[in-house]
C-alpha cells in the first residue's frame, strides 16, 4: 500500500510512474489527498475536544468541591455537548478513514523508474539471455506427449480426480519432481536462505498483508466456511511472518526459503500455451524470500536474480530474463525480473520464475518495520521470487532434454533421483 505522505510529497511523480501502468491515476491521487485533509481536520477536531471535556472536567470537580454548583452544572451541559460532538466526530473520523484505506488498497505500487513503458509482455525487455537452444529429431514431442508416452505424469487421471489443471506425477516423474525440489532447496540453502515449512492456507488479514486480497482477478481459493485461503505462492505465509514485527536493523537481511504447493484459479483459456504443465490450478514450487533494509533492496534483487542464474546454468536450460513492462507489472512489485525458459518442442519461452522488489508497499500493510540507528520506526523492503516454480522447469527438462533412448537427467539432479534416463 502506498503512503499517504509519499504521495500527498510526490503527487506528479507517483501520477507520472503510475501512468508506466496504463492507469490515468490523478482523480484518485487528487482524492486521496482529500481525504487525508479531511481525515487530519476531523482529528484535529476530535483532539481538541476530547481536550477541553478533559479541561472542563477538572473545573466541575473543583467548582463541586467549593459548593459553586450553579457553575458545576453549566460545565455539565457543555461537556455533555462535548460528548455528542466527540462520538460524531469519530463516526466521521472512521468513515473517512475507512474510505482512504479502501482507496489506497486499489492503487498498485508506483513502478521503479527500470521499469518500461508498455502495455503487454510483448513490450517486456530482454536484459539476458544464455543457454544454447538444442537441436531436436524432427520427432520430437511436446512434454505432454512425452509424459504419456514414459507413463510419467498422467493428466486425465487429475482430471477424474479432481478437474483440469491438477495432474498426478507418477514413478520416475513424481521422483525427478521431488528431486528439483530437494535440489533447489538445497542450493537456496547454500546461499544463506532459511528454510521454512509454511502454512498452505492463510486468513485474510495475511492475504491482505502481501496484496493478494482484494482478490481483484478471481484467483485466490477460498474456504469459506472458515474464511481462509489456499496459498498462490509460499511468498503469503512466508512475508507475513513479519506481519505486525518491529525488527532491528541489525537484523537485516532476513532471508528465508520455503517449498510449498501453490494455487491459483486461473481464467479459462485453451490452447497449446496452456496445455499439460504450461498452466495449473495446482503447482509445486520452491520461494525465496527477503527483508532488506531500503538502502540494500536492489543489490539484493540483483543477487537473487545472479543466484537464480546459476541453478538454470547448473540444469543447462536454455533461459532469458525480462525486465517487466509498466502493463505487465504486478500489482504490488515495483520491479519485476521474469526468467523463462526455452522450450524447444513446442518452439516458445516458459515463464519459469519473477523476481521482484516491492520496496515499502507490502511492508505498509504488515506494519513489518525495523528501528533504524537513530531509535526511530521505518518501513522495510520485501522482495521474493521463484526458485524455482517446478512446472515450466519440468517442462523444459523434458522437452530439450529428450533423444531418441528416452528423456536423460540433467547431471547435476543425478544424485537426487538415482536415475540418469526416463525409458
Amino acid at each position: 500500500m502506498l503512503q499517504v505522505p509519499f504521495i500527498r510529497d510526490n503527487k506528479d511523480l507517483v501520477i507520472e510512474r503510475l501512468a508506466k501502468r496504463n492507469i490515468d491515476a490523478a482523480e484518485d491521487i487528487n482524492q486521496v489527498i482529500a481525504l487525508d485533509e479531511d481525515r487530519r481536520a476531523l482529528q484535529t477536531k476530535l483532539d481538541n475536544a476530547l481536550a477541553e471535556g478533559n479541561k472542563l472536567s477538572k473545573e466541575i470537580g473543583g467548582f463541586f468541591k467549593s459548593g459553586d454548583i450553579e457553575k458545576a452544572n453549566v460545565l455539565k451541559e457543555k461537556t455533555s455537548q462535548l460528548k455528542v460532538d466527540s462520538k460524531e466526530l469519530t463516526e466521521a473520523l472512521n468513515n473517512t478513514t475507512n474510505a482512504l484505506n479502501d482507496l489506497l488498497y486499489k492503487l498498485p505500487n508506483v513502478p521503479n523508474n527500470l521499469v518500461p513503458a508498455g502495455n503487454t509482455e510483448e513490450d517486456n525487455e530482454e536484459v539476458f539471455k544464455e543457454g544454447d537452444i538444442p537441436v531436436l529429431d524432427a520427432n520430437a514431442l511436446p512434454h505432454w506427449e512425452l509424459a504419456k508416452k514414459y507413463d510419467i505424469i498422467d493428466f486425465e487421471l487429475g482430471n477424474k480426480i479432481t478437474g483440469a489443471g491438477f495432474p498426478v506425477y507418477k514413478g520416475k516423474g513424481a521422483k525427478l519432481q521431488r528431486a528439483l525440489i530437494t535440489y533447489f532447496l538445497d542450493k537456496n540453502t547454500e546461499a544463506g536462505y532459511t528454510e521454512f515449512q509454511l502454512p498452505h492456507l492463510v486468513n485474510e488479514a495475511s492475504g491482505l498483508g502481501t496484496g493478494q486480497l482484494p482478490d481483484k482477478e478471481g484467483q485466490m481459493y477460498h474456504v469459506t466456511a472458515d474464511n481462509l485461503y489456499l496459498i498462490p505462492t509460499a511468498e503469503v505465509p512466508g512475508t507475513n511472518i513479519f506481519r505486525d514485527v518491529v525488527l532491528n536493523e541489525v537484523d537485516l537481511p532476513i532471508t528465508i526459503t520455503g517449498y510449498t504447493p501453490c494455487f491459483r484459479r486461473e481464467a479459462g483459456s485453451y490452447g497449446a500455451h496452456v496445455r499439460g504443465l504450461n498452466r495449473l490450478h495446482q503447482f509445486d514450487k520452491v520461494e525465496i524470500i527477503r527483508v532488506e533494509h531500503p538502502t540494500k533492496s536492489y543489490e539484493a534483487l540483483d543477487g537473487m536474480v545472479a543466484h537464480i542464474k546459476t541453478i538454470l546454468q547448473e540444469l543447462k536450460l536454455p533461459y532469458r530474463i525480462l525486465r517487466l513492462c509498466g502493463g505487465d507489472l504486478g500489482f504490488t512489485s515495483a520491479l519485476t525480473y521474469d526468467f523463462e525458459v526455452f522450450s524447444t518442442a513446442q518452439d516458445r519461452w516458459l515463464e519459469i520464475s519473477s523476481v521482484s522488489n516491492f520496496e515499502t508497499f507490502q511492508a505498509n500493510r504488515l506494519k513489518l518495520r525495523f528501528k533504524n540507528n537513530q531509535g526511530k520506526n521505518e518501513l522495510a523492503h520485501t522482495l521474493n521470487g521463484s526458485s524455482l516454480a517446478l512446472p515450466r522447469v519440468l517442462a523444459g527438462i523434458l522437452e530439450n532434454y529428450q533423444t531418441k533412448e528416452g528423456i536423460l537427467v540433467p547431471e547435476v539432479l543425478h544424485p537426487y533421483t538415482g536415475f540418469k534416463i526416463i525409458n
